[in-house]
């Protein structure tokens, strides 16, 4: 294994220590300033088409996101991933009501089938902002994600495929935002990384 990625191992289980020592309180106050600061960015009012991921208990909750969205009758998506693979698409998602059906993956989050029909992103227009989780996230941009590789593969593809490719906004915790994060080349930088900070 190279350094690199020996690195990210190490940093991912302090990171993983770190989220587990905080609070329900204080994860939801983290959380509520975070969605207040993505609901006034421009980039999210002029957003037309997002891509929203539906929060695991260590990450910043987005259903506050999911539900102005909706209200506000943007196109929004959601990621259904292969946990065989590094495969994930992001999958149409209509109502508040169809959210709160959605069965649970073994990671306990939200995710429609995937042998179920849905309408994909990229098949219909592409997305012009994503909404991007992740462990660690540097001021510059770099992220450290859970080491599958989903949204690397995603973005990467999104900027092959779109003429205009989306604008990535990392939703973080202070815990998780480090002076610098170990990368490689296949690793995508977002453009913003907003915390509770």
């Amino acid at each position: 294994m190279n350094a690199i990625k020996t690195a990210k191992n190490v940093l991912r289980q302090e990171l993983k220590k770190k989220l587990n020592a905080l609070t329900n309180e204080e994860k939801v106050r983290q959380s509520q300033i975070v969605q207040t600061k993505v609901l006034q960015h421009d980039l999210y009012k002029n957003s037309k088409r997002l891509s929203i991921f539906l929060s695991m208990h260590d990450e910043i909750q987005t259903d506050g996101i999911l539900r102005d969205a909706l209200d506000a009758g943007k196109a929004v998506y959601i990621p259904r991933y292969d946990s065989k693979s590094t495969y994930m698409d992001m999958v149409r998602l209509k109502s508040w009501e169809e959210y709160d059906a959605l069965p649970m993956t073994k990671w306990k989050i939200k995710q429609p089938p995937l042998d179920q029909d849905r309408e994909q992103a990229l098949d219909s227009g592409g997305l012009d902002l994503i909404l991007v989780p992740g462990l660690a996230f540097s001021k510059a941009g770099h992220r450290m994600g859970r080491g599958r590789g989903y949204y690397d593969t995603y973005l990467a593809k999104c900027r092959a495929m779109q003429e205009c490719p989306p604008s990535t906004i990392a939703l973080a915790f202070i815990e998780q935002i480090l002076p610098e994060v170990p990368v490689e080349e296949t690793d995508v930088p977002v453009d913003i990384v907003l915390s509770a900070a």
